[in-house]
Parts: structure tokens; sequence; C-alpha cells
């Protein structure tokens, strides 16, 4: 009869309490102070490797491998061309110019709201601005400054909508008139995880829309092809940032508080937003001065403010090194550092260098001439009839197009093999020598003791356990239970008393990072969960969540099977919720783990890419995952070992009907 072991679930208050708990930011810390050493071993190898680099040649061999590196971290670019379809909204009239409210199709059925300014005097054709907006909620709307500056100035300027603002929300509520996640961060970080589970970062998508703008700019008879420049602030920092190094028809760019240097940024606020982390980034031995590097030696401005969240010493790093590449190219003239007063996104007292710098770099050094430009009706700039592409042109999301995308790169038979495992999942732990604990406090429970112990996982990681060790001489049957909450309250717990009084060696392991504080700020919803940054963090230097717990886990097998108590041939691996993905890849790879037992978790990864919206997927996250393998293919590779999986759950935590269900009030049963 098949052996089901079960762990009773806490109640919902207990996990509304354990999100509370003080040592909860040292749990994110303990993560973060682990990944940082290995970032910033990366960043000084890069700073090495451009320390060395003297002539030009030197210069374009870096340019070249910089830039085939990147493009094989986004998975290449969509590859779609040709003409671009454009719909008309109208025209506004204004001071100097007009203004052209459009649409266009940056993938098939993927709409890019956008708001043309046109000069109204001067010979066309015009030289031309691409603006991307930053994380705010008016997006292209935003702009109206910018845009009535640069089209008095003899420049056609082009403001978009990015991804999940503005026009474009991704997953718009007709009855909230809103987000259903909130705009920007939130829908930016929804879909990067639906399209890492195909590992696709969501910046190649941002990168696709810059150079379909691009194209739209090209085909346009007023718009000069070889004068077209781009800007942005903060996201649109980004965006542009990213462009201006991958589109060769862009020729001079201006990015605004975002520039910095990953090692100041880590330090400080750590990383963004997720087209801002590109997974493997830092792995690549690459840092934010690459973007502006790639660029050279077209006119380039890094436009930093003095209190920026986005680190201003960085910046000046970040200035400096690629000063001196550009010289290099014979350059040095061309890049320059604007810099203000005040905190993130404060461009006004310096508003006017920017223009300055696009009239200099695409009219041949013209004067400009700069004043406020305010807009009284917003509204004005409205595209679409409805004010939403989803509402008035029912065309795809990047989630709709991820999810069409899923079938031409996953494989027709899966591969769960450990080795394809372990590299997926950067798994990095091997049956061996057990990790070394130490006991900080003991006391006597009836027929076993209970042990607080430490274990040294890995160089400066510590994973905090409790063990049960039965009186009872002879080898014993052993249990690892993961759970999110505090190991404290489950030794507490009946079910931890009934397992070690049944005469079994129990391991109450601490998964890393929990608990952890829910950071409403960081995620901007509560779909994305509190490891939405963390993550990304994470798969920066090629780590993941699931990763680094499972080699925890596999780690707690080599302690137990290194015990004289314990019998090896029965050790079961218990996982509830995001640790049941954990359990399933430390089991798939390592099979001493008998018996495996999950509760409450995602049944399957590809219900996550088909779905809506999905819940927390950032905590079980393995980008590329299902090029690969999903979850039951995970339960196939522990067969013929005992697998029971006890109330699994859709993409947003809701039950799947199951063989398996139970009550939260029936106990853990022991044979």
């Amino acid at each position: 009869m098949r052996q089901i072991l079960r762990f009773g679930a806490l109640t919902a208050l207990l996990s509304l309490l354990a999100s509370a708990q003080p040592s909860a930011p040292d749990a994110r810390k303990a993560i973060e102070r682990y990944l940082d050493p290995i970032a910033f071993e990366h960043l000084a190898a890069r700073g090495r490797a451009i320390a060395a680099i003297q002539t030009r040649d030197e210069a374009e061999r870096r340019q070249a491998a910089v830039h085939a590196t990147i493009l094989k971290l986004l998975d290449g670019l969509p590859e779609h061309r040709g003409p671009v379809p454009v719909r008309n909204f109208g025209v506004v009239p204004a001071d100097g110019f007009r203004i052209e409210k459009i649409a266009f199709e940056s993938l098939p059925g993927l709409f890019v709201t956008a708001d043309v300014y046109v000069p109204a005097t001067g010979a066309a054709p015009f030289p031309a601005v691409l603006i991307t907006p930053g994380h705010e909620a008016a997006a292209k709307a935003a702009q109206y400054n910018w845009g009535a500056n640069l089209a008095r100035n003899g420049i056609l300027a082009m403001a978009v909508d990015p991804m999940g603002q503005g026009e474009r929300l991704q997953h718009y509520d007709p009855e909230l008139e809103d987000s259903k996640l909130g705009q920007g961060t939130p829908e930016h970080g929804h879909a990067a995880f639906s399209t890492l589970l195909l590992g696709d970062p969501v910046a190649r998508y941002f990168i696709n829309d810059g150079m379909r703008a691009v194209d739209y700019l090209t085909s346009r008879k007023d718009v000069n092809p070889d004068r077209i420049g781009a800007f942005g602030c903060s996201g649109g920092g980004t965006a542009t940032a990213y462009l201006a190094a991958l589109e060769p028809r862009i020729k001079a760019a201006a990015t605004a508080c975002y520039i910095t240097t990953y090692e100041e940024l880590l330090r400080t606020i750590g990383n963004q937003e997720a087209e801002q982390s590109i997974p493997g980034f830092l792995s690549a031995d690459l840092d934010f001065a690459d973007w502006v590097e790639l660029a050279a030696p077209k006119p380039y401005a890094i436009v930093s403010t003095t209190e920026d969240m986005f680190p201003f010493a960085g910046a000046r790093q970040s200035f400096e090194e690629a000063k001196r590449f550009y010289t290099l190219f014979g350059a040095g003239d061309r890049i320059q550092w604007i810099t203000g007063p005040g905190h993130h996104g404060n461009l006004g007292p310096i508003a006017d260098q920017i223009v300055a710098f696009f009239v200099k770099a695409l009219r041949d050094g013209a004067t400009a001439d700069y004043r406020q430009a305010r807009l009284e009706h917003p509204r004005e700039l409205q595209c679409t009839p409805t004010g939403q592409v989803s509402t008035s042109l029912h065309g795809e999301t990047v989630e709709s197009i991820n999810r069409k995308r899923a079938p031409s790169v996953m494989p027709a038979r899966p591969d769960t093999s450990p080795a394809t495992i372990r590299a997926a999942a950067f798994m990095s732990a091997e049956p061996g020598p057990p990790p070394i604990a130490t006991v900080s406090k003991t006391e006597q429970r009836g027929t076993y003791r209970v042990d607080t112990l430490a274990f040294a996982m890995e160089p400066d990681v510590e994973v905090a356990a409790i063990a049960a060790i039965p009186s009872a001489s002879g080898r014993k049957p052993a249990v690892i239970l993961m759970d999110s909450q505090p190991i404290e309250r489950l030794a507490a717990g009946p079910d931890f008393e009934r397992l070690a009084s049944g005469g079994r060696v129990v391991l109450l392991l601490q998964a890393r990072g929990t608990p952890l504080a829910f950071r409403p700020n960081s995620t901007g919803a509560s779909l994305l969960g509190a490891f939405n940054i963390l993550s990304l963090r994470a798969m920066l230097v090629d780590k993941t969540i699931v990763g680094m717990r499972a080699d925890d886990a596999i780690r707690a097998v080599n302690w137990l099977c290194a015990r004289s108590d314990v019998d090896p041939a029965a050790i079961t691996l218990y996982g509830t919720g995001p640790l049941g993905v954990v359990a399933l890849h430390a089991a798939a790879v390592d099979r001493r783990i008998a018996r495996v037992v999950i509760e409450d978790t995602l049944s399957s990864y590809r219900m996550a890419l088909e779905a809506p919206l999905h819940r927390d997927l950032a905590e079980v996250m393995v980008p590329g995952v299902l090029r690969h393998y999903d979850l039951p293919d995970l339960v196939h590779a522990i067969a013929p070992r005992t697998i029971a999986i006890w109330n699994p759950v859709d993409a947003v935590g809701k039950p799947v009907p199951s063989a398996h269900e139970r009550s939260p009030r029936d106990p853990l049963p022991v044979e």
C-alpha cells in the first residue's frame, strides 16, 4: 500500500502572521548577501576586460562580442519586418506643430499607440526623435512638453505608449477602467514571468516595439531616415538605452535617470523592473556602461539627477568609462553627461539642455529654442475611441503572442535528465559530504529530543533547521519538511510531534528566503508576490529561488544519509506550496529521496502560461523551463518511487480537482 505522508497545513491566520515576522527582512538580505558577491565577481572580471582595451580595434571587437551576447540573452528578437500597418485616429492642431494620433502594429495584432508631433514650419524631411515614457500612468500623453519643444525646433517627435501603460494595458478591466494588476511595473512583471517560461526576457518585446517604431518613422516621407534619435526617462531610459545599442538606425540618444553601475545599484536599492533585469546579464560580465559603449561613436547623452534612486555615483563611473571608450573612436566629444538637481525624473531644470543635445546632434548644431509647453486637455492626445487598445482594436497582448509562440519552442518530448534539470534550475548540489551543522539549542520531548540547527550550506550561507531525533536505537525512516512558514511554529505543531513520536527522524528545513515580508512598493501588485524582484535579482547571476532551495534539500539529504540512526533508503521529502516545486526538482535529480509528497502546489508551468493571470510565479520560476520539461514530467521522472500530490492548485492558487483532496483538519498519518 502506498505510504503517504501528510503534513497538516497551518491556518490562514498563521500565514498572515508569518508575513509580518521581524526576521522577514533578514530572509531577503540573506539571499542578497549570497547573490551580490557573485555579481561583484563578474563585475570585477568585466572591469579587467574593459581596462585592457587600448585601441579602436579592440573596442570594436568588444562591441561585436557584447552585441552577440545580448542577442543570445534575449533569445534573439521577434522576426517580423516589412511595412508597418498603421491606423490613424485624427489630428490635433497646435502652436507651431500638429499632433497625429496613430496606432501601429509592432507584431501582427500587437498595437502600439503613439502621438506624432510634426513641425508646422521648415522643410521636410525632418529629423525625428522616438520618445519612450517612464512608468507614468499618462505615458505618451505626459510627453507633450518634449514633443512640442522638439517639433518647434524642427524635429518630428513620436511619443509611444509602452506595453502595460497608457492605452496599452494588457489586463484592462472595463469596470475598473484600469489594469487588474496596476499600470507599468505590475503589468511588465506579469508579462515577464509569462515570457520567461519560454526563456524569453520581456525586454525583447520592448526592443521590438522600438525597432518597429523606427520602421514606421523611416516609412514617412517627411522623416529623414539618416537622422533619427531616441529619448526616454526611467523605464523609457531603459528602452532607449537598449534601442540605441541594438538599432543602428538610431543616430543619437539621450537616456535619462537610468544609467548607473550595478555595483552601486545592488548596494543601494537593488535591481528594479522586469524589463530592466535580463537573466544572465551579470553572469555574462556586462554592466550598464555596455549599453552606452555599444552605441559608440554616435552622439550620446547620459542624463542624471543628483538624488536619483539610480545612484548618481554609478552614473559618473559609467560616464567616465564610456568617455574613454568613445575616445578610442576619436569621438570623445560626442558623449556628454547632463546633470541636474533633484530626485528621480526631475528633468525640468535640465530640459533645455536635453532639447539642445538633439538639436545639435540631428540638425547640424542649430541653436535650440526651449519654452515650457503644457497641454490644457490631455485627453486630446488619446488615440483609440475607448482609450484602450484592448477594447477598441481587440488586438493581441505580449502574453497572448507568447502563448502562440510556445508550440514552436517547446520540445516534442520532455528532457528530464538530471543534467538538464540541474542546468535549467541552476542547481549545483550533489550527493556527498554533509554540510556542517551547528546546534544552538537542545531539548528533550518525551521519546525524542529536538535540536535547533544551522546548516552551513555554502560559504557565508546558513540555513536554519529543527530536527527531531528519536531516542530509540537503530536506523529509522526520515522526513524532510519544507514549508513557507517559520519552522519554530511548525515545531510547536501536532504533526511534528506525531511524526517524531512515531519513530521518524524529522527535519524541518527553513527554505531560503522565508519567511519573506511582502513589499508592495517593489512589486506593485499582490499577484506578482513577494519574490518578484528577488527572483529577478537571482536570475541576473544565473541563480533561481527554486535551484537554491533544491540544493539545500539535497544537502539536507546528505546530512541525513551520513547519520547512523537514519535509514538512507527511507527518506521522504515533503514540500507545500512553492516548496512542492522545489521537492520535485530535488527528487528528480537525487534518487536517494525515496518518497515525495507535495501539497497546494502548482499543477504545471504550462497552466501558468495558458492562464489569463498567474500568482506568485516568481517564486517557482525556472527561466526557459518549458523548453525542457514541465512539472508533470518531473513526477514521471521520479517514478517508480512513491509520490503523493495533495490539493494541486492552478496558476492563481485555486484548487484543481484531484483524487487526493483533504480537509485542513486531517492529521498527517504515520505508518
